[in-house]
C-alpha cells in the first residue's frame, strides 16, 4: 500500500485554515501552504493566476465577501500518483460545494440573501510538503441559476444541487488498498478508450454499457444538467453532444489518478471541437472551442456508477462570441 497521508494531511490543513480565514487573513492562509511559484487554474473569468497573493485577491477575497459565512461541504476526497507523468507527481482531489449566504454581488451575479451553493472540485499537486499547483473548477452558471439569472435556457437534463456518492463513502481521508485504485484507474482508462474519441463503431447505448452500470448517474454542469440511467444519459446528453459537435481533438489531461473506488482527471483544455450541428440550443458555427473539464468517477465492481462533471461552458461560449457573464452583469445594472 502506497501512503499519501502527508499530502492529504497538508491539503486538509490548508482547507481548514482557508475556510476559517477572514478576508484580511487570506494571503497567509494561502502563502503558508503554497510554493513560491504556485500556479492556480480556475474557470472563466479567472484563468491562470500565479502566486498566493493573486489567488487571494482575485478569487477568494471577492468570493468570501459575496458568500458570507462560507463553509466547505466536501463529498469526495482522495489522492494518487498522476498517470500522465508516469507517477512522478502526487495530487490530492477534493470535491463538493462551497455554501454560504449570498449577501453581495459576485462577478455581476445578483445576491439573494439566501443560502447558495457553488459546486467545486480541486486538484492539488503536492511537492516537498507544499501545494505547487491547483486546478480549481467551479460551476458559475449553477450559482447564477440559484440567483434567477441562468444563462442557458435549453438544458436537456435536470438542474439540481447535486449530492455526493450514493454510497456515502467518498471521503478517503485514510489510505486505501493500492489494488482498488488500480482497478478504478483501469476502468476509467477503458471508458476513455471506448468513449473518449467517439469512434467505437457500436450503437451509443451498447458503447456505454461496456464500462457503465445501467443505473449510472451523470452529474453534469448547469446548462446540460444531471441525468440517470444509460438510456436517459444517451438521450439527454451524449447523443445531442455528439450530434452538435464535430472535429473533436484527441483528449489531453494534465492529471489522471485514482484511489479506492474513486478517480478522475482534468485538462486545460481536455479537447477542442466545433459546434457545427448546434449546441445547447444555439445554432451551429465553424468556430472551434475549448472544453476545460474535470471528471470525477465512482467505480462499483467492474464498471462506473457515478460521474461528477465540471465544464467551463462560460469559457467555451466566450470563444464562440457569447459572453453570458458580461450579459448578466449588464442586465443587473
Amino acid at each position: 500500500m502506497e501512503h499519501f497521508q502527508s499530502a492529504k494531511d497538508l491539503v486538509r490543513a490548508h482547507h481548514s485554515v482557508l475556510d476559517q480565514a477572514q478576508t484580511a487573513d487570506l494571503l497567509p492562509a494561502l502563502a503558508d501552504f503554497t510554493s513560491a511559484d504556485y500556479l492556480w487554474r480556475g474557470f472563466h473569468p479567472f484563468g491562470e493566476l500565479h502566486g498566493a497573493e493573486a489567488v487571494a485577491e482575485t478569487f477568494w477575497s471577492p468570493l468570501k465577501t459575496a458568500l458570507t459565512r462560507l463553509q466547505r461541504r466536501e463529498d469526495i476526497f482522495f489522492a494518487g500518483r498522476n498517470q500522465m507523468d508516469d507517477g512522478q507527481s502526487i495530487w490530492v482531489v477534493s470535491m463538493g460545494h462551497l455554501m454560504g449566504l449570498f449577501d453581495a454581488p459576485w462577478l455581476g451575479i445578483a445576491p439573494t440573501a439566501k443560502m447558495a451553493f457553488l459546486r467545486y472540485c480541486t486538484f492539488h499537486r503536492v511537492e516537498e510538503n507544499q501545494i505547487a499547483e491547483t486546478a480549481m473548477y467551479f460551476d458559475i452558471p449553477h450559482l447564477m441559476a440559484q440567483s434567477g439569472q441562468s444563462p442557458f435556457s435549453n438544458q436537456t437534463a435536470a438542474h439540481l444541487v447535486q449530492p455526493g456518492p450514493q454510497t456515502h463513502d467518498g471521503l478517503l481521508y485514510e489510505n486505501q488498498p493500492a489494488a482498488e485504485g488500480q482497478k478504478t484507474l483501469a476502468t476509467i482508462n477503458a471508458m476513455i478508450r471506448d468513449l473518449g474519441q467517439w469512434r467505437s463503431g457500436l450503437p451509443l447505448e451498447e458503447e456505454l454499457a461496456q464500462t457503465w452500470h445501467d443505473d449510472m448517474i451523470w452529474w453534469g454542469p448547469e446548462g446540460i444538467g444531471a441525468t440517470y440511467s444509460i438510456e436517459r444519459y444517451a438521450k439527454q446528453h451524449a447523443a445531442p453532444f455528439r450530434a452538435g459537435l464535430t472535429d473533436r481533438s484527441v483528449t489531453s489531461h494534465i492529471a489522471r489518478l485514482a484511489e479506492g473506488n474513486y478517480g478522475g482527471f482534468f485538462g486545460w483544455p481536455n479537447f477542442t471541437a466545433r459546434r457545427t450541428g448546434g449546441f445547447m440550443g444555439l445554432p451551429g458555427s465553424d468556430i472551434a472551442g475549448e472544453f476545460r473539464v474535470i471528471d470525477i468517477y465512482r467505480r462499483e465492481g467492474d464498471k462506473l456508477a457515478e460521474n461528477w462533471v465540471f465544464i467551463d461552458l462560460l469559457h467555451f461560449w466566450k470563444m464562440q462570441g457569447f459572453d453570458f457573464l458580461a450579459d448578466a452583469q449588464r442586465h443587473r445594472s
